[in-house]
């Protein structure tokens, strides 16, 4: 939108962050997040059973060794007999066990990576149905490039926590909750030396854990901003060039990727001294052990057998690693929290508004003359109330008395009363932020009026249905839009269910026929979205055929012409003739002499008319209009 609209501070290069916290609704995300697993319950009840048996595989492999040493090679000592089978049998049983903890690791990290990624499938469906029916004013309030990245990076870190975190988080709980039984049922006073250092790394785990994940989260929000930067920049590449501020956008990326650089570094930092202090205090706790494990076997006390040491010694690897990884686990978790904050928060955005019930159908008159809705294609449209009143569309539309502001701070319209009956051409000439633009959105209903009423051929387009009412409506922009898709998908944009025979026919209404035509692929040249094989007046012109196959009755032309050259404006003109022809228009020009020939022309200033009638009667009228035609005042 051209004129007098603000950004709203929000996330991406146009809006202050502010300060960046961790999730603020932990528990409740999480929840939330958690309750799309609820539908494949059966999947991770094999994932728990899975995890439980590798758990178990791991506790069975820490005591292996201190029960072999017990039970077979110290009384083989002992008794001089040299039998090794009931050794072979328990390596053979300790083989299969570990075999079987692997397998067991597999499959529940194969389910938990399918589980993940069908949630995750079912999360980006709603993410981008919601984001189309969200309001413009979301998108002109929050960076591009910051909405993708909740596509792209904040769904990363959710696979991650899906596929990784959560079940290695379940994994190592339960298997330090085993390991530690199993201690507790070998030597109770043995395992009181364990729960000393384990209560040191508890504090260690915490400190940590609180710095590493505030962190994780302004990492989350600065790549969002980083991202939003990048695509308006490649966006605007050809403006940048152009102006030579090569320099100066790379200082202000420089900023921002600075400031992801600070913060992803912090958080990797707190993260990755997670291992190194856990090894240490495990070192040092299988230390501690180990002394004093020998100094109670040395003097015979507490039956403490050296199979019991061993075991010991074994199962505290088993218990201080699984903690160690359960820290660094937790920081996925919190930035995969963290990124699905923000997924739900667009999912919660509010819709827009659409209170309305009147439709717009197919109609068709009966023997007595009289409309009446047509389940067929007709050709012929009417309004249709909940009443059953059928109403013909023809194109009269109304502004009565209508104030627009996008905010509090500034008032963009003030008291606009326009007139257009059908097959009117209505143009509004004036100076950039006069509030031409804000005229034509609120007609399609992008944003609401405050004050005063709409009227579409009697009906308040406040009780239309908004894709009836848009359905009803065509426009033709600037900036013209082409997909990634061959140029008769891109004319069939304007009317999905439109025959090659009617893309043709709307290509040749607009003038476009004779430059599809010498494309090697003709219409079905595959076009790359914004990419260059086609000039700027050949992209307008299929613009043009968009609007011209969708044929609505009330036609917006957004300044259409002012980005083409003189000779290529001749033929989009001709083509714009054509497709104006028997419909109401709303034109916004910069050039005047596309205008002469409007049935009225407003002149706006402000978010006031402050003049309006034809061509001549402007003129005569020696004000602003004849300033603007003889030169005497230019548009800005």
């Amino acid at each position: 939108m051209a004129e007098a609209r603000k950004r709203v501070p929000g996330p991406g290069p146009h809006g202050a962050m502010g300060k960046v916290e961790k999730p603020k609704s932990f528990g409740r995300t999480t929840n939330r997040l958690l309750s799309y697993l609820k539908v494949h319950w059966f999947g991770l009840l094999i994932v728990v059973v899975c995890i439980i048996i590798a758990a178990a595989a791991t506790i069975y492999s820490g005591i292996f060794l201190g029960t072999i040493i017990d039970n077979n090679l110290l009384p083989m000592l002992k008794s001089g007999d040299k039998d090794m089978s009931s050794i072979a049998y328990e390596i053979i049983k300790y083989a299969i066990i570990m075999i079987g903890g692997s397998l067991a690791t597999y499959i529940y990290s194969r389910i938990m990576l399918n589980i993940s990624q069908r949630v995750l499938r079912v999360i980006r469906d709603e993410m981008f149905e919601h984001m189309e029916s969200l309001p413009l004013k979301y998108f002109d309030s929050n960076g591009h490039g910051d909405i993708m990245s909740r596509y792209t990076n904040d769904i990363d870190a959710m696979v991650n926590m899906l596929t990784q975190s959560l079940p290695n988080v379940f994994s190592n709980t339960l298997q330090m909750v085993g390991v530690f039984v199993a201690m507790i049922v070998l030597s109770w006073k043995l395992t009181a030396v364990v729960v000393v250092t384990l209560v040191a790394m508890a504090l260690v785990l915490k400190l940590l854990g609180s710095s590493s994940s505030n962190y994780f989260s302004k990492q989350q929000k600065s790549l969002g901003k980083e991202n939003a930067f990048i695509e308006e920049m490649t966006s605007g590449i050809k403006t940048v060039k152009v102006y030579n501020h090569e320099g100066e956008v790379k200082k202000n990326f420089d900023k921002l990727n600075t400031e992801l650089c600070e913060n992803t570094t912090k958080a990797n930092i707190y993260s990755n001294v997670f291992m190194p202090v856990m090894q240490g205090l495990g070192s040092l706790q299988y230390a501690l052990l180990g002394v004093v494990g020998g100094i109670l076997i040395s003097r015979g006390m507490w039956a403490i057998t050296l199979g019991i040491v061993v075991s010991f010694l074994q199962l505290s690897k088993s218990l201080t690693d699984p903690l160690a990884r359960l820290g660094q686990q937790v920081n996925a978790v919190v930035q995969a929290i963290a990124g699905a904050e923000r997924v739900f928060s667009l999912i919660d955005e509010p819709c827009e508004d659409d209170k309305g019930t009147v439709e717009l159908v197919n109609a068709c008159e009966d023997s007595d003359g009289v409309l009446r809705p047509c389940e067929k294609c007709t050709g012929k449209w009417a309004w249709k109330r909940t009443d059953g009143e059928i109403v013909p569309l023809k194109g009269d539309v109304h502004l009565k008395d209508v104030n627009f502001s996008y905010n509090s701070d500034k008032q963009i319209l003030h008291d606009i009363n326009v007139y257009a009956h059908p097959g009117q051409i209505v143009a509004f000439v004036g100076s950039t932020g006069a509030g031409k633009t804000t005229i034509t959105n609120l007609i399609n209903r992008f944003y609401e009026i405050e004050k005063g009423e709409i009227i579409y051929d009697g009906i308040n387009v406040k009780e239309i249905k908004k894709d009836s009412l848009r359905r009803g409506l065509g426009m033709v922009l600037q900036d013209t839009c082409l997909f990634s898709g061959t140029i008769k998908e891109n004319i069939r944009f304007g009317k999905l269910d439109a025959t090659d025979e009617e893309v043709v026919a709307a290509a040749k209404l607009a003038n476009a026929d004779f430059f599809i035509s010498l494309l090697p692929d003709g219409y079905d040249t595959y076009l790359k979205g914004e990419d260059n094989l086609l000039s700027v007046g050949q992209r307008q012109l299929l613009s043009i055929a968009r609007a011209a196959i969708a044929n609505p009755p009330v036609m917006i032309l957004d300044e259409a012409t002012s980005s083409i050259d003189t000779r290529t404006e001749a033929h989009v003109q001709e083509g714009m003739a054509r497709l104006m022809d028997g419909k109401t228009v709303f034109v916004i020009a910069h050039r005047l002499s596309t205008i002469r020939n409007c049935d009225v022309i407003m002149v706006m200033e402000n978010g006031e008319i402050i003049e309006r009638g034809t061509h001549k009667e402007l003129l005569d009228l020696k004000g602003s209009y004849f300033s603007l035609y003889t030169g005497k005042k230019q548009l800005t």
